[in-house]
């Protein structure tokens, strides 16, 4: 046999074993495009089935990140299914690290362990994570979410210097992106928490000038109205009579009203036993009957929890959520770590309820009433103190300000209390020479109207809705 003859076998193998990879990428790619096809239809077990033989088949190529890093959002976006999202994301980290695929994967998985996180100490792995992707990937398109999503996990924690710094390097990265007018809301928020309020303002304005038909514009028009509304122009108090327009004793006994997230307006009716949310002037039940409610609080879903002396804490499913030891308690919030704030008009203590059921107590005066700030801690009204307290995020009093200060004459008592998410809070006072509101100050004979007022909440345009209960209606200040 020639030396050509015996060479032969040895250069065809070599031949095929260069073609195979070649072979392998070219059918994971044509089953990540079926996959791909698949799931643009909304054929998502086909897609699924298609993208897990491609794992199988090419464990190894790039298409199987991109097709785990897809499986993972389909899991986390359309199952509501962060667990198996997590174990796919997973995969990625240790798979697939070099990719650029990982990069995405990490701030993904970053954002749901920040999610899960009831306490600031939680937020160390999600950190770790984000910080990871500015590390590892530093040239990355994911490295501008990472920076926002830095800024929202220590903004959480109240480091606001750090969160600001983060959310304006968001901006920075990519100006003209999705993610920067988002960073640029979060960061206005974070100055006026800082205290610069002309620093909030003129992000707020800049947002509206840049992206003038986003969604983020449309927020920054309504946040920049109530601030100029309530702290540059003030306003006098005025009345605009029964609100919706023209709806007289249209209620039964409304003692406790609530602002939600979207604007929508929540009351409970006493004689009804029962609260409701009204839409496009039409009042529809949410939860269950409960009679005798102390206290509204916007649940974890955005619909109202009611506070009562024998129940604690009633929502819209599963079992009430005792209050410890708690004889009258008076108010309660959720705040955005999941935990319950309550308070006691005889005790004097806080009780702060963690979503695990973890209960700690927080010295304090009793309180008639206690509502959340978007620093992240509380503003409660204590008859015995005579007070007004605002609180930091662990429960601890930062400033005190005397029932009536810079009113003409003091106050005794507070009947309801309320504050909406930039941190505006009002109040329905009497006793003494006063009776009336607190915010923008005007007494009742002042703006003309008469009744029990026993609930107040402020709407989305900055104006207060009081709840009558002897003449059942709303009346709307403005």
């Amino acid at each position: 046999m020639s030396l050509l003859h015996r060479m032969a076998p040895i250069s065809l193998l070599s031949a095929i074993s260069f073609l195979l990879p070649a072979q392998d990428a070219d059918i994971a790619e044509r089953l990540f495009r079926s996959g791909e096809r698949a799931y643009s239809a909304h054929s998502f077990g086909e897609a699924q089935e298609t993208w897990n033989q491609l794992l199988q088949a090419s464990p190894k190529s790039p298409f199987a990140a991109e097709a785990l890093l897809r499986l993972a959002h389909h899991q986390l976006d359309v199952e509501k299914n962060p667990d198996a999202a997590l174990l796919l994301l997973d995969r990625i980290k240790t798979d697939h690290l070099k990719t650029a695929f990982a990069a995405e994967a990490m701030v993904m998985r970053g954002s749901i362990l920040a999610s899960r996180s009831h306490k600031p100490q939680e937020l160390k792995e999600a950190i770790a994570e984000f910080n990871r992707v500015l590390d590892l990937f530093p040239d990355h398109s994911a490295v501008q979410s990472a920076h926002y999503q830095l800024g929202l996990a220590f903004r959480q924690q109240g480091q606001w210097g750090r969160a600001l710094k983060s959310f304006t390097e968001a901006m920075r990265l990519d100006p003209i992106s999705p993610i920067a007018p988002l960073a640029q809301l979060q960061a206005a928020e974070v100055l006026d928490i800082m205290g610069d309020g002309q620093g909030c303002l003129r992000l707020l304005q800049g947002i509206r000038n840049d992206f003038p038909q986003s969604t983020a514009a449309a927020e920054a028009e309504w946040r920049i109205g109530v601030r100029v509304k309530f702290r540059i122009q003030k306003p006098p108090l005025k009345s605009e009579g029964s609100w919706p327009k023209d709806k007289q004793k249209w209620l039964k006994t409304p003692t406790l009203l609530g602002a939600g997230p979207t604007g929508e307006l929540f009351i409970y009716q006493d004689d009804l036993d029962q609260a409701f949310v009204l839409k496009e002037n039409k009042l529809q039940p949410v939860g269950n009957p409960v009679k005798s409610a102390k206290a509204m609080l916007l649940g974890s879903a955005g619909l109202p929890w009611l506070l009562t002396t024998k129940q604690g804490i009633v929502k819209e499913t599963g079992s009430p959520i005792a209050l410890g030891a708690f004889t009258s308690p008076t108010g309660a919030f959720l705040d955005s770590w999941g935990t319950i704030w309550a308070c006691d008009s005889k005790l004097g203590s806080l009780n702060l309820i963690a979503a695990d059921g973890t209960l700690k107590t927080v010295p304090s005066p009793s309180a008639v009433a206690i509502v959340p700030l978007p620093s992240g801690g509380a503003a409660l009204a204590s008859d015995s103190n005579r007070a007004l307290l605002f609180l930091d995020a662990a429960g601890q009093p930062k400033a005190t300000v005397a029932y009536g200060k810079e009113l003409p004459t003091p106050f005794k008592y507070v009947l309801a209390l309320t504050s909406d998410p930039l941190g505006h809070v009002a109040a329905i006072v009497e006793g003494g020479d006063f009776d009336g509101v607190v915010l923008r100050s005007a007494t009742f004979k002042t703006l003309g109207i008469s009744g029990k007022f026993r609930a107040i909440a402020i709407d989305r345009q900055g104006g207060l809705i009081l709840a009558d209960r002897s003449n059942d209606l709303l009346i709307r200040l403005n």
